[in-house]
C-alpha cells in the first residue's frame, strides 16, 4: 500500500483551504508514501513524518532524526529547514487520521467497526463484544486498555486511544491478518483530540457517564459532548448502536437517535433489559428480552451487578449483527479480563480480588459485589489509593464508597506523579469512617496485607487494575498488583 506525495496534497487541498507546499522540484510529487509516523524513532524509509505540536514535546525538533531514518516527506504546520518536500497545515493532528487512513487504503471501511465509550465498563465489554464476534467465526482485532491486538499478535497497550496515524496503521494489520472486525474503546480523550479521525463506526456503544477527567473536560456536559462525538463524528451511514438507557446521558443519546441507538437497562423503557439474574461466585445466569428478537437465557462467567450491564451492554450491542447462538457461545467463554474482579486464591482460604476500579462509584460497584457475594461473615479489606493531577475530589468520595461496604481500608499509593502520596493519603482519608491504616508504598502495602489476611479474608486490591507501572514523578516503577499477589502466593 502506499500512495504518492502529490495525492496526499490533492486530497489535504479538497477538504482545508490553508494548505501549502515546499518542495524542491516537480518530482517530488512522485515520491511514494508508504507509512504516516508521528514518532521520529520509529520513521523508516517511504515514510511521512507528522510534526505534532503537543503539550510536552515539539515534533517539528525531530525533523532532522526523521530524515536520517528515511522520512520522505513531512506534515508540518510551518516551514522547516530541509530537503524533504512539506505540505503545511494549520494543525497536523486535524488531518493526520483521514492521511493515514488514505496511506492505509481505508482500513475502517474494511471491518466491521465497533467503538465503545463511557466512564466504566469499557474494557470488559469490549472483550465480551469480541468474545461473541469470534463465536460467530470473525476473527477480530481489539484496541483497549490492556491490550493490543491485531487477530494474530496480542501486545500490551500504551494507551487507550493510540496517535490516529496508528490506530489506522493497527486497523491495516487487522485487514491484513484476516480480521472482519475490530472492537475499540475510544476514550473521551481520543475523541476530543481526534485520535480516531479516518475512522468510521459501525456499531457505536455508550456505557456510562461519571464524574471523571474533570480536570480536562471542565464539567460533566463537555465531558458528555466528547464522548457523543462517537455518534455524531464517527459513524457510517447505516450505523447501529447501543446505549444506556438507564443512564441519564445514555438516555439522551436513545431519544436523540431514535431507532438507530437501542437502549439497553435493567429499568422500564430500555428496549433491551435484563428480566432476571442470578449470581454466584462461580457466574451469573440472565434472561434477556429485546424488541424484535427471541428471548435468551445466558451463562457468563462473570460475576457483579455491573458485570451483567456489561453483557447485556454488549449483547445489545451484537443483537442486529450476529446470530443469537453465537452470542450465547461468546458470552459463555468471555476469558478473565486481567485487573477487572480478577480473583487470585490463597493457600490458607483466603482470597484476593484485583480490579481496576478507581471512581468512587466503580468503587462501590466492586466492593458491593464483594460484599454480596461473600455475606457479613467473610472480613474485606479494601485496599487503594489515587492518581496524582487526578479529581482531587473523588479522593475523600474513594474512602466514604469504600466505608459503605468494606470492614478496613488500607490507603496505599497509586500513581502520584507530581503531588506528594501522603497528602493525597490524608485527602482519602478524610472521608473514611471505620478502621483504616496507611502506607504509600504500594508494593509495601500488598506485602503487608496479604502477610496480615486470614482464612476467609478478602482483600480487594483496586484503582491500577493490569497496569505494569507505577509513576512517581519522572520514574516509571515496575509493578502488577496481580503478579505481585500471585508472587506472594507462591512464595507461601
Amino acid at each position: 500500500m502506499s500512495v504518492n506525495f502529490g495525492d496526499v496534497l490533492n486530497f489535504l487541498r479538497a477538504k482545508c483551504e490553508n494548505v501549502d507546499v515546499r518542495v524542491k522540484s516537480q518530482d517530488s510529487f512522485n515520491v511514494q508514501i508508504s507509512d504516516v509516523i508521528s514518532d521520529s524513532r520509529d520513521v523508516k524509509s517511504g515514510t511521512l513524518f507528522a510534526c505534532i505540536t503537543g503539550e510536552i514535546s515539539d515534533g517539528h525538533k525531530f525533523v532532522s532524526m526523521a530524515e536520517a531514518n528515511g522520512a520522505c516527506a513531512l506534515l508540518c504546520e510551518h516551514e522547516v529547514e530541509s530537503a524533504l518536500p512539506q505540505i503545511i497545515v494549520p494543525r497536523v493532528r486535524d488531518h493526520l487520521g483521514e492521511i493515514a487512513s488514505l496511506v492505509y487504503d481505508n482500513p475502517s471501511e474494511k471491518l466491521l467497526m465497533v467503538g465503545v465509550t463511557g466512564t466504566n465498563g469499557k474494557t470488559t465489554t469490549t472483550y465480551i463484544i469480541r468474545s461473541i464476534l469470534q463465536a460467530a467465526g470473525i476473527r477480530t482485532g481489539l484496541l483497549g486498555t490492556i491490550i493490543e491486538s491485531d487477530g494474530v499478535t496480542d501486545k500490551e497497550a500504551d494507551r487507550t486511544t493510540p496517535e490516529s496515524c496508528i490506530v489506522q496503521r493497527q486497523l491495516a494489520h487487522m485487514v491484513m491478518n484476516g480480521c472482519g472486525a475490530c472492537v475499540m474503546e475510544t476514550s473521551s480523550h481520543g475523541l476530543y483530540l481526534g485520535r480516531i479521525k479516518g475512522a468510521l463506526y459501525d456499531v457505536p456503544v455508550f456505557t456510562n457517564l461519571y464524574p471523571e477527567h474533570l480536570d480536562f473536560h471542565k464539567d460533566m456536559e463537555n465531558y458528555f459532548a466528547a464522548k457523543k462525538l462517537l455518534f455524531t463524528n464517527y459513524t457510517k451511514p447505516d450505523f447501529r448502536g447501543a446505549a444506556n438507557f438507564d443512564d441519564p446521558y445514555g438516555k439522551r443519546l436513545v431519544e436523540e437517535f431514535g431507532d438507530k441507538v437501542r437502549g439497553f437497562g435493567l429499568n422500564d423503557g430500555a428496549s433491551s433489559r435484563v428480566v432476571e439474574s442470578k449470581t454466584s461466585i462461580d457466574g451469573t445466569e440472565l434472561v434477556i428480552e429485546a424488541e424484535g428478537f427471541d428471548t435468551l437465557r445466558l451463562h457468563t462467567p462473570l460475576v457483579g451487578s455491573f458485570n451483567i450491564m456489561n453483557t447485556l451492554c454488549a449483547v445489545t450491542a451484537m443483537r442486529v449483527r450476529v446470530d443469537d447462538e453465537a452470542i450465547v457461545k461468546g458470552v459463555a467463554n468471555v476469558p478473565q479480563v486481567p485487573g477487572r474482579l480478577e480473583r487470585i486464591d490463597l493457600p490458607n482460604g483466603a482470597c484476593v480480588f484485583v480490579d481496576f476500579a478507581h471512581t468512587p462509584s466503580a468503587l462501590r460497584s466492586v466492593l458491593g459485589v464483594i460484599r454480596k457475594l461473600s455475606g457479613d461473615e467473610r472480613r474485606v479489606i479494601s485496599m487503594f489509593g489515587h492518581g496524582g493531577g487526578r479529581y482531587q475530589q473523588n479522593r475523600p468520595e474513594l474512602g466514604r464508597a469504600a466505608s459503605e461496604f468494606a470492614d478496613e481500608v488500607f490507603i496505599t499509593s497509586d500513581n502520584a506523579r507530581e503531588e506528594d502520596p501522603y497528602e493525597i493519603a490524608h485527602a482519602i482519608a478524610g472521608g473514611v469512617s471505620i478502621p483504616y491504616r496507611v502506607n504509600v508504598d504500594r508494593p509495601q502495602a500488598v506485602a503487608t496485607a496479604l502477610d496480615d489476611l486470614k482464612p476467609g479474608d478478602i482483600l480487594v486490591i483496586t484503582g491500577k487494575g493490569p497496569e505494569r507501572f507505577i509513576t512517581i514523578k519522572d520514574k516509571k516503577i515496575p509493578f502488577n498488583d496481580a503478579e505481585a499477589v500471585k508472587s506472594w502466593r507462591d512464595s507461601h
